[in-house]
C-alpha cells in the first residue's frame, strides 16, 4: 500500500500546512482500517486510513457527531476526505486500558467508564437512524463461532444432535437479548477502546459500529472483556453497582427486572457476546492473516463455559465450548 501510505502523507500535509509530515503507525486495528499519528511541534493528530471499498467513514462520522453531542470524549473530526476514506483526529493520547489495568487502578479505571456508559444509556438516543440490534444480526455473529472456530479452525465435525443443541441455545440467547431494555450501544466497549485522559476519562474509540440494542451489551464487553478478566465475584459485584445506577438514572425502570433477572441478562449477553469474538478471532487468523488473536481464545471460552456451568439451559452448550477449548 505504498501509493496509498504516500496519498495520506500529501493530504495530511495539506491539511495542516505543512512539508514535514512523518506518519507513524498508531495502533492496530481488527478491521481494514489503519491508524496513524503524526507530530507537529507540540501538537499531536491521528489519521484514519479507511479504503472505501472496506470502510464506511460516512458510519465513523456520523456516530461521532451523535457522541460529542453526548458530551463523550471521542476524536474530534477535524478534516476529511471521504472519497478517499482519510479523515485527520484530534489525538486521545496512547495510555490504553488495558496496559494500566492492575488491582489498584481498575476500580477507578471502571468507575470513570462505568460513567460514561450510564451517560450514553440514558442519554444516548434509544430510536434512531442507527442499525438495531435484531434477532438476524444476533444470530449471524453467533453463528461465526459454529463456522469459523468449529468448522474452520479446529475442523470440529458437529452430529446432527449437538448441531440442533447449538440452535437451540443460540436462540435462547437471542430471546435472553431481545428482552432487555434497549439503548444507545457502542458494541465494542473494552479495554483496548478505552483510553485513559488527564481529563474527562475516559477517551472512547472504535465507536463507529454502534447500534440500538440490549442493555447489558456494552457493560459485559467491560466487565468479561476478551483481553482481561477478573474474578466472578468482582464481576458481580461491578454488576450490581450498575445495576444500581441504571435504576436511578432511568435507563432500568423497576418494573423491568430486578437485581436477579438483570444478572442472568448480563450472563446470557455475555456468552452471546463471547461466541462471536472467539467466532472473530478464528476469522482474522484463517481470513485476514491475523493470528495475534487466537491466543484470546481461551479466555472467551473460558467465560462461556464458566457461564454455562451456572444455568441449567445452557448446558449443552457449555459441553461443546469446552470440547472447543480442549481441542486448542
Amino acid at each position: 500500500m505504498p501509493d496509498r501510505l504516500d496519498m495520506l502523507r500529501r493530504w495530511t500535509g495539506q491539511q495542516l500546512d505543512w512539508s514535514g509530515v512523518e506518519l507513524t503507525p498508531a495502533s492496530s486495528d481488527a478491521s481494514f482500517r489503519r491508524y496513524f499519528r503524526v507530530r507537529q511541534g507540540d501538537a499531536s493528530y491521528i489519521l484514519m486510513d479507511a479504503p472505501p471499498e472496506k470502510e464506511d467513514c460516512g458510519t465513523f462520522i456520523h456516530v461521532t457527531q451523535l457522541f460529542l453531542a453526548l458530551g463523550l470524549h471521542v476524536p474530534e473530526i477535524l478534516a476529511r476526505d471521504i472519497e478517499r476514506g482519510f479523515l485527520l483526529l484530534s489525538d486521545l493520547g496512547d495510555r490504553v486500558y488495558l496496559d494500566e489495568l492492575t488491582e489498584d487502578t481498575v476500580d477507578r479505571l471502571y468507575g470513570d467508564a462505568l460513567g460514561a456508559l450510564v451517560t450514553l444509556q440514558s442519554c444516548g438516543p434509544r430510536d434512531s437512524d442507527l442499525p438495531l440490534y435484531d434477532r438476524d444480526l444476533l444470530g449471524f455473529e453467533m453463528s461465526l463461532f459454529r463456522d469459523w472456530l468449529l468448522d474452520t479452525h479446529l475442523q470440529l465435525g458437529l452430529n446432527d444432535s449437538r448441531h440442533g443443541a447449538l440452535q437451540r441455545s443460540f436462540d435462547l440467547l437471542a430471546e435472553s437479548a431481545l428482552q432487555q431494555p434497549k439503548v444507545c450501544v457502542h458494541r465494542d466497549y473494552h479495554s483496548r477502546n478505552l483510553m485513559i485522559c488527564e481529563y474527562h476519562n475516559p477517551g472512547i474509540l472504535d465507536y463507529q459500529d454502534a447500534v440500538i440494542g440490549p442493555l447489558t451489551y456494552d457493560l459485559v464487553s467491560l466487565l468479561r472483556d476478551c483481553y482481561v478478566s477478573w474474578p466472578r465475584q468482582r464481576v458481580e459485584q461491578w454488576v450490581s453497582g450498575y445495576f444500581e445506577l441504571a435504576r436511578q438514572s432511568g435507563i432500568l425502570r423497576p418494573e423491568q427486572a430486578d437485581e436477579a433477572q438483570f444478572l442472568r441478562w448480563f450472563d446470557w449477553m455475555g456468552v452471546q457476546r463471547h461466541l462471536k469474538a472467539a467466532g472473530i478471532f478464528a476469522r482474522l487468523h484463517h481470513r485476514d492473516g491475523k493470528a495475534g488473536y487466537l491466543g484470546d481464545i481461551p479466555r472467551t471460552l473460558g467465560y462461556i463455559t464458566d457461564v454455562c456451568s451456572r444455568y441449567v439451559e445452557l448446558g449443552e452448550l457449555g459441553g461443546i465450548a469446552e470440547t472447543a477449548l480442549n481441542r486448542l
